[in-house]
C-alpha cells in the first residue's frame, strides 16, 4: 500500500518537472475556474493583511499582542491591565488629589482624569466588540473555510497530475495490452479528477457567501468604531464645558493662569492679578444700554489692555456702547470689562 503510494507521487513529481520543463501536455482548467481560484487566494492574502493590521490598531505593542496570543495558546485567561488612556486618567486624578480637590488646579486635575477613565472604558468596550464581531469572524474564516479550500485545492493539484501523467502513459504505451491498461487507468484518473474538482468548486463559489458575512462583520466594525469615537467626543466636550466654567487665563497674560493669583475660595472665578486688576479702558454706559448674555465661541487673546480675553465656552455679559465699531461689543467678566470681536460670540436671546 505504502509502495503504491510512493509511486504515485514519484510519478507525479516526474510529472510536474516535465511540465514545468515545457516537455509535457497539462490540463488546464476553464476560465471560471480559474476566476474563482484567484478570488479565493486574493481573498485569504487580504483577509490575513485585514486581520493582522487590525490586531494593531487595538494593540499597537507587539509585545503584548505575542503575550496575549501565548496566553490564548496555552487556554489562559489573560491579565487584565488598564490600557493607556485609563492610566493617563489614574495619573490625573492621584495628582489632582494630591494637590487638593478643593484647588481649582486640583479640582481640574481630578475631573480631567475621570473623563479620560471614561474615554478609556470605551476604548475597551470597542475594543472587544472589535474582537467578538470583527476579528474573530475573519480568523474563523481564515482557520476553517480557507484551510478546507487550501487542502481540497491540493488534492486537485495531485489529481491532474495522476491525470496528465495517465494520458503520458498512454501516449507512450506501445502494446494492445499497454494500451488497454493506459486506456482504463485514465477513465479512473478523469473520473477522479472530474469529482474532486466538483468538490473544489463548489467550496470556491462559497467565497463569495464569506465576502457577504465579511462585508456585515465590516457594518459592525465600523458602528463600533462610530461609537466609540462619538462617545470620546461627547466626554471632551463635557469636560469642556466644566473647565471652561474656571475662567482660566483672563486678562493679558495667560501663561500665569494657574500661577500664585488662584484662589482656593473661588473655584470658579480664577482672577490672574488680583491685587493689580488690569487697566481697561471702558466706555461710560447709558443707563438705558441693554445687556446680554453671551456665549464664546473660540478663544480670543486680548491685544490691548482696552480688550477682555476670552475662553471658549464660557458666559459672559455683553452690550452695545456709542462710537464702538460694530464689530465689536463690550463685554464684562465679573469686575472684569473690555472690548471683544462679536465673531467670537454667540449671543443669547
Amino acid at each position: 500500500m505504502q509502495a503504491g503510494a510512493d509511486l504515485q507521487v514519484t510519478v507525479n513529481a516526474k510529472q510536474f518537472t516535465e511540465e514545468k520543463l515545457g516537455s509535457a501536455e497539462k490540463t488546464e482548467l476553464d476560465a471560471h475556474f480559474e476566476n474563482l481560484l484567484s478570488r479565493a487566494d486574493k481573498t485569504k492574502l487580504w483577509t490575513e493583511k485585514i486581520l493582522k493590521q487590525t490586531e494593531c490598531l487595538l494593540q499597537p505593542n507587539p509585545n503584548v499582542r505575542m503575550e496575549e496570543f501565548l496566553y490564548e495558546k496555552l487556554d489562559k485567561k489573560k491579565r487584565e491591565r488598564p490600557n493607556n488612556t485609563e492610566q493617563l486618567g489614574q495619573v490625573l486624578i492621584e495628582s489632582g488629589n494630591d494637590f487638593g480637590p478643593g484647588t481649582t488646579y486640583g479640582n481640574a486635575l481630578v475631573k480631567c482624569g475621570q473623563a479620560e477613565l471614561r474615554i478609556g472604558q470605551a476604548e475597551r468596550e470597542f475594543m472587544q466588540t472589535t474582537m467578538n464581531n470583527f476579528l474573530q469572524p475573519l480568523h474563523n474564516f481564515l482557520e476553517g473555510d480557507m484551510k478546507t479550500i487550501q487542502k481540497e485545492k491540493k488534492i486537485l493539484e495531485n489529481k491532474r497530475l495522476d491525470l496528465d501523467a495517465s494520458k503520458n502513459k498512454l501516449r507512450k504505451a506501445k502494446s494492445s495490452s499497454s494500451q488497454q491498461q493506459a486506456e482504463a487507468d485514465l477513465r479512473v484518473a478523469q473520473a477522479e479528477f472530474d469529482r474532486q474538482a466538483e468538490i473544489t468548486k463548489l467550496l470556491l463559489e462559497g467565497v463569495g457567501s464569506a465576502h457577504a458575512h465579511h462585508l456585515r462583520c465590516l457594518n459592525d466594525f465600523i458602528e463600533a468604531q462610530m461609537t466609540y469615537y462619538a462617545q470620546c467626543q461627547q466626554y471632551m466636550a463635557d469636560l469642556q464645558r466644566q473647565l471652561g466654567s474656571y475662567s482660566v487665563g483672563v486678562g493679558n497674560n495667560t501663561s500665569n493662569a494657574l500661577g500664585p493669583g488662584i484662589s482656593s475660595q473661588s473655584p470658579t472665578s480664577v482672577p490672574l492679578q488680583p491685587s493689580a486688576p488690569p487697566q481697561i479702558h471702558v466706555i461710560a454706559a447709558t443707563p438705558n444700554i441693554e445687556k446680554k448674555q453671551a456665549r464664546v465661541l473660540y478663544d480670543y487673546d486680548a491685544a490691548d489692555n482696552t480688550e477682555l480675553s476670552l475662553l471658549a465656552d464660557e458666559l459672559i455679559t455683553v452690550y452695545k456702547v456709542p462710537n464702538l465699531d460694530p464689530d465689536w461689543l463690550m463685554a464684562e467678566r465679573g469686575s472684569q470689562k473690555g472690548k471683544v470681536p462679536t465673531t467670537y460670540l454667540e449671543v443669547l436671546e
